[in-house]
């Protein structure tokens, strides 16, 4: 199972790297930070399943796996992130992802998923699992969330802002100029229709919250 690993943090990519060089049915061919190299990388090497952080230096991974699943020779993403599932899932699995593992899940588990993705299967938490059934039943699916209208990196930072993360602190989490984070706020509050700042705040933390539940 050849797999290629793309991640803006070099410390968690070597580590994943010798996790899966551990495994007799597993080798890591090719690692990447950005998704130029990611390309570059996953041409050369033809792997099986690629590893997908959501936040790139050059992009969204998200963007990336949607480039993916367009080859015809398209391998099997999985999004591993530190960012929460409830909020980011539904978007991977829609662009082409197989699986979504959040980062502070063991890495064992994510050596799981990964075999598991190459095997053709979905991989969620149940709890993620629930959620999408409840909506299709429910009949949420095609309603029209405004929140779902924010860019991927817009969603970022508005998540971020439901954390209660400063600006400064938006900007250094996803290796953003603070000007870049400002602007990412301004449109966020044009889509959603927010007066103010604090307004704004307010409708993160909300959302978030809610989403978590």
């Amino acid at each position: 199972m050849r797999v290629v690993i793309v991640d803006d943090h070099p410390i968690f990519r070597h580590g994943i790297a010798e996790l899966i060089g551990e495994e007799a049915d597993m080798e890591v061919v090719g690692e990447a930070s950005n998704t130029a190299e990611a390309a570059r990388q996953i041409a050369e090497t033809k792997p099986d399943v690629v590893v997908v952080d959501l936040s790139l230096q050059d992009g969204h991974g998200i963007e990336l796996i949607e480039q993916l699943a367009e080859r015809e020779d398209a391998p099997k993403a999985i999004v591993c992130s530190m960012h929460d599932e409830s909020l980011f899932a539904e978007r991977a699995l829609r662009a082409g992802a197989m699986g979504y593992v959040n980062k502070q899940e063991t890495t064992e588990k994510l050596v799981e998923a990964i075999r598991r993705v190459a095997a053709g299967e979905v991989v969620l938490s149940d709890k993620m699992t629930r959620r999408l059934l409840q909506n299709v039943v429910g009949g949420k699916a095609g309603e029209q969330d405004p929140v779902e209208t924010l860019s991927n990196r817009e969603l970022e930072v508005f998540e971020m802002i439901g954390e209660g993360l400063t600006t400064k602190q938006i900007a250094g989490r996803l290796d953003l100029s603070p000007k870049t984070v400002e602007a990412h706020r301004e449109k966020i509050k044009g889509k959603l229709a927010l007066a103010n700042s604090a307004q704004l705040s307010r409708q993160a933390f909300l959302w978030v919250y809610e989403r978590r539940k």
